[in-house]
């Protein structure tokens, strides 16, 4: 499970689609409805907010509007709480290094013409404040990546 940090709008296509995939899967472990992914790292910082199922659905939302603009059709009945607030779930400057990091090499390999798209600085989605740090304890990094 990825739930991209990054703002919606640096993901290619594949990152877009795939974070709602598992945005979706992620709102349904918060609500209870599935036994699968319910200890997995990724959800830690949406359950730390105080009510988890506005924060993901304000995460789901931020992904839908960005789909919405691109012109693709990402099925808003899906979100359990279209009326969430942004949360400002705190995310490290450093997470969000990694995951540009991350999708740059992913890009790189899937889709060489949207590198130029991505920026030197990350910014956050909109569900997230950026504050100082460095990778979040919850990220799993392979070994041998820095």
């Amino acid at each position: 499970m990825r739930l991209w940090s990054l703002h919606p709008s640096i993901l290619d296509r594949a990152a877009l689609v795939a974070c709602w995939r598992e945005g979706l899967l992620a709102q349904k472990v918060l609500a209870g409805g599935t036994r699968g992914y319910t200890r997995h790292p990724q959800l830690e910082r949406f359950r730390a907010a105080p009510d988890p199922l506005e924060a993901v659905g304000h995460f789901l939302e931020a992904l839908r509007l960005e789909a919405t603009a691109r012109g693709y059709r990402f099925d808003g009945s899906r979100i359990q709480r279209t009326d969430a607030v942004a949360p400002g779930i705190p995310v490290t400057d450093g997470q969000l290094a990694y995951e540009l990091s991350h999708l740059r090499d992913k890009v790189g390999l899937r889709d060489p013409g949207w590198l130029p798209r991505l920026p030197v600085v990350a910014s956050a989605s909109p569900t997230f404040r950026i504050v100082p740090g460095g990778i979040e304890t919850w990220e799993r990094v392979p070994p041998g990546r820095p």
